[in-house]
């Protein structure tokens, strides 16, 4: 998909950063690489459209930590985050820091160019779509009592054979109520899920012993 959006990567390692870079220019996109966050501030401001690829492992700067900087400095690109050791913890500081997206490496391409296309589409409508409260209110009350639960568990960063030792099911099960979760809450992924969750201020329903809810809200603002 060519267009008029220009990429910008940061990575210290140069052998993930030329992969990269190759991937996105075969697929039609003006790439600029970073190898250090201060080489990329140094083309601050941006012209044009553009979003930014950055890992979240870097040697000065973390990616979430940079997020952070340029929205102190008013600064408004879509930024996907990339990390080889991320966890659901990671991910919720990523989407507070104000990241479009977080994907785990190895990063499958179509994921990835669908991720980026996602951002341009948000420049170009000034933002993304809000969903509202009441919204996200109606969609969790159409779970049920499981993929409540289970929702809960994920949101806590539980594999599904932790989620099914806990609950007394089989990870076929889980993997069932988790696709049901998705589905029905209308999450392309789950960082999307965990916007939305996050814009209502709780999660209902818990694991037994309430772990998971009590986890969950420590990380909502």
């Amino acid at each position: 998909m060519t267009n008029d959006l220009t990429v910008h990567i940061i990575d210290d390692e140069e052998t993930p950063r030329r992969s990269l870079t190759l991937l996105l220019v075969s697929a039609g996109f003006a790439v600029r690489a970073h190898k250090t966050v201060s080489a990329f501030l140094d083309q601050l401001p941006l012209s044009g459209r553009a979003c930014l690829i950055v890992d979240v492992r870097l040697s000065r700067m973390d990616g979430i930590e940079l997020l952070e900087q340029l929205r102190a400095l008013n600064v408004d690109i879509p930024a996907i985050l990339i990390s080889g050791d991320g966890d659901v913890e990671m991910a919720v500081r990523a989407m507070k820091a104000g990241a479009s997206d977080f994907i785990k490496r190895p990063c499958d391409d179509k994921i990835l160019i669908a991720a980026i296309n996602r951002a341009a589409v948000e420049i170009i409508s000034c933002g993304p779509t809000p969903v509202t409260t009441e919204r996200v209110t109606n969609r969790l009350r159409q779970l049920t009592h499981r993929e409540h639960q289970v929702l809960s568990a994920v949101l806590e960063g539980l594999q599904n054979k932790m989620i099914a030792f806990n609950l007394g099911i089989s990870a076929r099960t889980v993997e069932v109520h988790r696709a049901n979760v998705m589905a029905k809450m209308e999450a392309r992924n789950l960082a999307e899920l965990m916007r939305m969750v996050m814009a209502t201020g709780t999660v209902t329903a818990a694991l037994p012993g309430g772990s998971a809810a009590a986890s969950a809200r420590a990380w909502l603002p």
